[in-house]
């Protein structure tokens, strides 16, 4: 019984004690400025230059180099999902096609 009341006390105080810091980080954050939304990139601009990966090229047929789980296999594109970073491949020697990120493709 005791110790349901220690617990329940400790849960208290770790609550109280939570509460409290958010108040004082609110406190001290009305004599700053407002925080503005930062502008928005073109995405012309931005979409080419912010994946690496989205500079190699790939299309179906390629003969590519897969990490898989630390080893890179051989494989072959079978289909290419560039709005999901995603790459079906047929890895030589297995039956079924894989689908992994588009990070972790190199081609040959």
């Amino acid at each position: 019984m005791t110790m349901k009341i220690l617990a329940v006390a400790f849960l208290a105080l770790t609550l109280s004690a939570c509460e409290s810091s958010t108040e004082n980080a609110n406190s001290s954050n009305e004599n700053k400025p407002a925080a503005t939304t930062p502008a928005p990139a073109t995405p012309a601009t931005a979409s080419p230059a912010a994946s690496p990966a989205a500079a190699v090229q790939l299309k179906a047929g390629d003969k590519v180099k897969v990490n898989l789980n630390g080893s890179s296999s051989d494989a072959t594109v079978v289909r290419v999902d560039e709005k999901a970073a995603k790459v079906t491949v047929k890895i030589a020697g297995q039956k079924e096609d894989k689908t992994v990120a588009l990070s972790a493709v190199t081609k040959q």
